[in-house]
């Protein structure tokens, strides 16, 4: 356990490091600014790594669920851990989100955590990650579009639309997929199973927050709609 704690302490003074630096260089910007830039940097890398132990490195999460971990998986994991212990530190000195995304983090740190100790169970986890953070970036991205002021163009509305699909198909449905595997299977340690489940229930949250998003959206649209058919 020594080499991983040293290893998630590593990736937490890295991330914090990065930031710190991106404060000094962006110092007209907000502190929000430059943790956004972290979030996006991390949500690049760790949808590009966990994408690749879960695809190509292996093993697959839908049948070896409850596996012993890989050094690759140890190593992504640790990566991301360091950076959640982070990002949960920054929105609570900071106070900038909701309960809802708390408790994402707080339940996130606790599983890594509790799957690092274990040794084992890093396969599906990281197929969490995965289906997780692919959207991060695009979500950043939005946030950065609204801060330059080209939110309201066809770019945001691209990135608004592949942010929703993306969010439904993976962390919704591949995601209902992963944890029917990990309950299913008799490897998996039943804290985390109950973990999964309340990360999925969370995932359950945010996309009641998206539907709300796209119905606002919608009928900010109708009116429109309407006034051009009128005119017509």
């Amino acid at each position: 356990m020594v080499p991983i704690v040293l290893e998630v302490s590593c990736s937490f003074v890295a991330w914090l490091c990065l930031y710190s630096s991106l404060c000094r260089w962006n110092r007209q910007r907000s502190c929000k600014w430059s943790c956004r830039l972290v979030t996006l940097l991390h949500g690049l890398i760790v949808t590009c790594l966990s994408g690749y132990v879960m695809f190509l490195d292996g093993p697959w999460p839908l049948t070896h669920a409850g596996s012993p971990n890989t050094p690759l998986q140890i190593h992504v994991l640790s990566l991301t851990l360091g950076y959640f212990i982070f990002d949960l530190g920054w929105c609570l000195y900071f106070q900038t989100e909701g309960d809802l995304m708390l408790l994402h983090h707080t339940l996130s740190i606790c599983g890594m955590i509790l799957v690092l100790g274990l040794g084992k169970s890093a396969t599906e986890v990281n197929a969490v990650v995965f289906v997780s953070e692919i959207t991060n970036p695009l979500l950043q991205t939005r946030w950065f579009l609204r801060e330059m002021g080209s939110y309201h163009t066809p770019l945001g509305k691209l990135v608004d639309f592949l942010f929703v699909l993306l969010f439904l198909a993976l962390r919704i449905g591949a995601g209902a997929w992963i944890m029917y595997g990990m309950v299913t299977s008799p490897e998996p340690n039943w804290l985390l199973k109950a973990g999964g489940l309340a990360m999925y229930v969370v995932s359950l949250g945010f996309m009641v927050e998206i539907c709300r998003f796209v119905r606002r959206k919608l009928r900010r649209k109708a009116p429109s709609v309407d006034a051009r058919s009128l005119q017509e």
